[in-house]
């Protein structure tokens, strides 16, 4: 059974990068409308969940199975599949620059990073964050330094007491910024 025939049968939730960490349930932060066509992470949370100025991840995203979805998905395969050298977030990017979210008549919501973390903006509250992505991050080895110590954070955070005050901050991700041969600046 191919992706399309599973996308006409059942609304899709996709993780398919192996840098994405899930620390909760997912389902908590996702929205429930039914109005709401496809949620997506972004690099960045601009503010507004939908604004199509969102720098996205596709990292994480969940899609409901109908006609306006299935035609995205239609239109960015079949780009991504013709697109040398760019990668199929890339493909994705282009299509919502271009219209592809009107043209279609979709309801997209931009995922807020305070949730849906990554390395190019962390989440800034422990008691939040449900999945952290190492984005913005260059070298496979990299990433697993630096998602290791994200592990290592949780955990510790993790052991705090329920009403614990102490403030917890991430580790920084030098790895990763150092995987560019130059300082890459992080927000966050």
């Amino acid at each position: 059974i191919s992706l399309f025939q599973l996308f006409h049968l059942y609304n899709i939730f996709f993780s398919q990068d192996t840098d994405v960490m899930w620390l909760r349930n997912p389902f908590i932060r996702l929205s429930k409308n039914e109005t709401e066509d496809f949620q997506i992470s972004t690099d960045s949370y601009l503010g507004n969940p939908w604004s199509e100025k969102h720098p996205i991840n596709t990292g994480f995203y969940f899609v409901r199975s109908n006609n306006k979805t299935i035609s995205l998905f239609e239109t960015w395969y079949g780009q991504k599949d013709k697109a040398i050298g760019k990668k199929e977030q890339d493909v994705l990017f282009n299509l919502i620059k271009s219209g592809i979210i009107k043209d279609l008549g979709l309801r997209v919501r931009f995922l807020n990073t305070l949730y849906f973390s990554g390395f190019c903006q962390d989440s800034k509250d422990f008691r939040e964050v449900i999945t952290v992505h190492a984005n913005c991050c260059r070298s496979i080895t990299a990433k697993e330094v630096d998602l290791k110590a994200v592990l290592r954070d949780w955990k510790q955070f993790r052991r705090l007491e329920a009403n614990s005050t102490i403030n917890t901050r991430w580790t920084m991700h030098n790895q990763c910024r150092q995987s560019w041969g130059r300082p890459l600046k992080v927000k966050g």
